[in-house]
């Protein structure tokens, strides 16, 4: 890796913070209100999905290579895959293990963390 790959992941590493925090006070409302972990997975990663965006477009991919568009086509793409691994990794802690929900999410966003920026760096924000 050279100085601006690390630059650029340590970066990536904020703006995952901030879309993190998004994302997990957007499950643990809905987890209050009692919504389904499914539902409250879905919709809390699409909300954290959107802030890592913004904030990715902000401090990081300053410059698009393609049209805003195919951008948010593209980023909800690969996160429907990234929601994909969220919810399998949600349903074997909490149904299969009986791990609480917001603890399940929590293994769940640090697994999918890595996927997340790759697939930005490597296919949709590629030089």
């Amino acid at each position: 890796m050279n100085k601006n790959n690390i630059k650029e992941f340590l970066l990536y590493v904020i703006v995952g913070g901030i879309a993190t925090v998004a994302e997990w006070v957007s499950f643990f409302v809905l987890d209050k209100l009692s919504v389904h972990y499914a539902i409250a997975t879905t919709l809390a990663y699409f909300t954290g999905t959107l802030v890592n965006w913004a904030a990715g477009r902000i401090l990081i991919f300053k410059e698009p290579n393609q049209s805003f568009i195919k951008e948010i086509v593209s980023i909800y793409l690969a996160s429907f895959i990234g929601l994909l691994l969220n919810l399998i990794i949600m349903w074997i802690a909490v149904d299969l293990f009986d791990i609480t929900e917001m603890v399940s999410k929590i293994a769940a966003t640090g697994i999918v963390f890595m996927y997340n920026f790759l697939i930005r760096k490597l296919l949709i924000y590629k030089k």
